[in-house]
């Protein structure tokens, strides 16, 4: 959860009881238990509301799904068959044809204008 292990727990405990104090950490911690509590509610309700406003097509909203590169991927992916997809997948790990082949030793063409 958020990347943090016991080894930074431990610090932010340490932290927390020469700041507080040993006797005043309980009561703050539980205050912080408290907040989370209500903002998770707070979150959870306005996903509702969202949901309940937008009608019932959107029932199965999640808010990951406002992710625009989510959406692009998801209507991509849509919109493309799957013989679609294959193909394409395949014409990508298809080998290149059609340029000269180089013999061993031998440098590709260079332009110096080009670079």
């Amino acid at each position: 959860m958020f990347g943090v292990g016991l080894p930074e727990m431990a610090v932010i405990l340490v932290v927390g009881i020469i700041v507080f104090g040993p006797d005043k950490l309980p009561d703050y911690a539980r205050q912080a238990g408290r907040m989370l509590r209500q903002l998770r509610q707070f979150a959870q309700s306005a996903q509702n509301d969202l949901r309940k406003e937008l009608g019932p097509e959107f029932a199965d909203l999640k808010l990951t799904d406002l992710d625009p590169r989510v959406a692009i991927r998801k209507h991509i992916l849509d919109a493309m068959d799957e013989d679609d997809l294959a193909e394409a997948q395949k014409s990508m790990m298809a080998p290149r044809t059609g340029g000269p082949d180089l013999k061993p030793g031998e440098s590709p063409p260079f332009d110096a204008e080009a670079t």
